[in-house]
């Protein structure tokens, strides 16, 4: 029974969170894991040194302060705290880095399984997501993910946490050197930046959403307009594409623009709270100074301590930003991985069989909608070896047959039995691989005729690729191109016309060399020369196999071992083709339409041929 697809639940910035942690520590690979220890020794020394560096600016402020004359030679206590201050900000600048370094290999590793999983998964779905889905959105949804996983990750591992380590060690050391008023001073405008950068960044998470909305918009147009480039030439709507994206474009300007203004706020509104603090803490410094209380250098590490606090304070505000704006990229991929795969195997269903490739339908209905069935009690089979033939008029049900043959679908009622086995209980991987398929609009990658045609079997040696090609009648055409079989095919093979991209798909189909062989309307968008030199190559590759014709020229069929005709999901007609025109039902008004069609075609062709000599 097919299996309605439950619709996942939106993913939590928490879940996302959770979801990312065991890309951090992985399992199975103890040297990110040592890296991950490494990056974080790296993250204490570099936070220690930068609270400890202030005092050497202190101790130096005091001693030249008090030191007078020539008596300050150049290895005194004034000097050497000045150099260590100046080796303390190298050290926490050189650890940063190195953290970074060491750590690099985690994130981007961590990003790279995340977007593979994604990309494996979004194999694994039905063909009904992928029917519904929109390409470009998808594909930014995975770009601005993999960026989002390092971001996520660098920012909740080295800024979060040890930054929040770094204002208590800061305001611990502001009390013990300066006194807890200083503290309290602080620690309000610490509590106030915190509570600003919050209440400031969840407002401008509705606006980031919207302006990735818009950037998905605006790429899915622009790969959709570009995959149909030739539509667009055809109806000369180039101005009217420029108006579709701009008009995306135009959504994503307005949300880029208002994050902009709403970053700038933020900023602005953290120099002032942080401004405001550092200012009472230098007064109050400055009146104790005056008052005889301290020394110089109390007011300098008063100043130094919180010009050094500014940064985890920036990084609080930054991190939390960039934390958030990252788990909102990475939830998209999320999202994708929690949708559930439509058609699944069953837990613990074998592995195919393939053996003499012998189908049968008994009593299968289906309906991609239930208010709308497809097929209806349709019951044939098709003996091993036979070549049986299905034929009807538009909107049938003929393609869905091959659709629940590759079980891209799972039936509503009957059941589907091949060799023995029913198709819904064993796994999909292993039953599609004993299946071929010669579909109607042959689609090829943006890669060479080599790798096209390998791709029916990628493990299979430049040898065997080429007697394929020569089973399909290609081979020839194929080494009068400059770059022979390493020539480029162009996007979805728009370089090759409609034969020559048919004669690659029999090639690999032959190269797959599957018992079953399914050839959906194969010809049916080919001239006729075309059309019988295709023939000719489809009848070597079928020799031998049990072959599902699904044919819409009828005149490509009449050899078929049986004919099946389907009418509004039903079978109205099965025979021979002698048998269906002695019937002189559906099967013999279709042949006769064709006929009289393929008639007028041919005296129409006469007249053109008449017309083009007499005017030479």
């Amino acid at each position: 029974m097919q299996k309605s697809q439950s619709t996942p639940h939106e993913t939590t910035q928490w879940e996302t969170l959770k979801g990312l942690l065991p890309f951090l520590w992985a399992k199975d690979r103890p040297d990110l894991k040592v890296r991950v220890v490494l990056a974080m020794l790296l993250l204490v020394g570099a936070k220690v040194v930068t609270i400890a560096t202030p005092y050497a600016f202190k101790y130096a402020a005091d001693g030249l302060s008090a030191a007078k004359g020539p008596e300050v030679a150049l290895l005194s206590v004034p000097i050497f705290m000045v150099l260590a201050y100046g080796v303390g900000r190298i050290l926490a600048v050189v650890f940063g880095q190195l953290r970074d370094a060491v750590f690099a290999k985690v994130g981007q590793r961590a990003a790279r399984q995340l977007s593979t999983q994604t990309f494996e998964h979004l194999h694994h779905l039905s063909l009904k997501f992928h029917l519904e889905r929109k390409t470009g959105a998808i594909s930014r949804v995975i770009s601005r993910g993999i960026n989002g996983v390092d971001s996520v990750l660098r920012f909740a591992l080295f800024n979060t946490f040890p930054t929040a380590l770094e204002i208590m060690f800061l305001c611990g050391a502001i009390g013990y050197s300066l006194g807890w008023l200083y503290s309290l001073v602080v620690a309000v405008t610490i509590v106030v930046y915190i509570a600003f950068t919050y209440w400031a960044t969840e407002a401008r998470i509705g606006i980031r959403r919207v302006m990735n909305e818009a950037d998905n918009d605006a790429s899915t147009k622009a790969i959709d307009s570009l995959l149909n480039f030739e539509t667009v030439k055809y109806f000369g709507n180039e101005k009217h594409e420029a108006k579709r994206y701009d008009a995306a474009m135009a959504r994503y300007e307005k949300a880029a623009v208002t994050t902009w203004m709403s970053l700038a706020g933020l900023n602005a509104g953290q120099a002032v709270i942080f401004s405001v603090g550092l200012t009472i803490v230098m007064v109050m410094s400055a009146m104790a100074l005056l008052q005889g209380h301290g020394t110089i250098g109390d007011l300098v590490l008063g100043n130094a301590l919180l010009i050094q606090l500014s940064m985890p304070l920036n990084f609080i505000g930054s991190s939390y930003r960039e934390i958030k704006q990252g788990l909102i990229d990475v939830e998209g991929m999320f999202n994708v991985l929690r949708q559930n795969a439509e058609i699944a195997d069953r837990p613990g269903a074998p592995a195919f069989r393939a053996a003499k490739g012998d189908i049968s339908f008994e009593h299968v209905s289906f309906a991609y909608d239930a208010a709308r069935p497809i097929l209806k009690d349709v019951s044939f089979h098709v003996p091993a070896g036979k070549t049986v033939a299905i034929v009807g008029p538009s909107g049938a049900g003929k393609s869905t047959i091959s659709r629940l043959l590759y079980r891209f679908y799972d039936v509503t009622g009957g059941r589907i039995i091949i060799d023995g086995q029913d198709i819904a209980t064993v796994q999909q991987e292993s039953l599609r691989r004993a299946i071929g398929m010669v579909p109607q609009d042959t689609v090829l990658f943006n890669d060479t005729v080599r790798y096209n045609i390998r791709y029916g079997r990628p493990e299979a040696t430049d040898a065997q690729v080429e007697d394929a090609a020569q089973m399909s009648q290609i081979h020839g055409f194929v080494q009068s191109l400059p770059k022979g079989y390493d020539s480029l095919v162009g996007e979805r093979g728009l370089k090759l016309s409609g034969g020559e991209k048919q004669r690659v798909s029999i090639a690999r189909t032959i190269l797959k060399s599957p018992p079953i062989l399914i050839l959906d309307e194969a010809t049916s968008a080919l001239d006729s020369l075309t059309e019988q030199e295709i023939q000719a190559a489809l009848k070597t590759v079928s020799k031998g196999r049990t072959t599902l014709v699904i044919a819409h020229r009828l005149s490509t069929i009449i050899d078929a071992d049986e004919i099946i005709v389907l009418d509004k999901g039903q079978i109205v007609e099965r025979g021979t083709h002698n048998v269906l025109l002695r019937k002189k039902g559906l099967y013999a008004s279709m042949w006769n339409r064709q006929q009289q069609a393929d008639e007028a075609r041919r005296k129409l062709a006469e007249v053109a041929d008449m017309s083009q000599k007499a005017a030479q």
